[in-house]
């Protein structure tokens, strides 16, 4: 599972060490990052703060259910 996070410049620095050991994540602008579960949840463990934007768990904008018109 793949997760979009975003970092306030204090805690990205913070998390870079495990980001750089921990995920083979994706490095967009302003600090946003395309990461693994697992690697969130390492953050997570190691008290780093950050916004998840979205995950494919669940779709950007909630989604419609299945057959629902749109």
């Amino acid at each position: 599972m793949k997760v979009i996070v975003r970092f306030s410049a204090k805690e990205e620095l913070k998390a870079l060490p495990i980001l750089l050991r921990h995920s083979p994540g994706m490095v967009l602008p302003y600090r946003t990052y395309v990461l693994s579960a697992e690697a969130v949840r390492t953050l997570r463990d190691a008290g780093i703060q950050f916004k998840e934007l979205a995950s494919d768990r669940e779709p950007p904008g909630g989604g419609a259910a299945s057959g629902e018109r749109i």
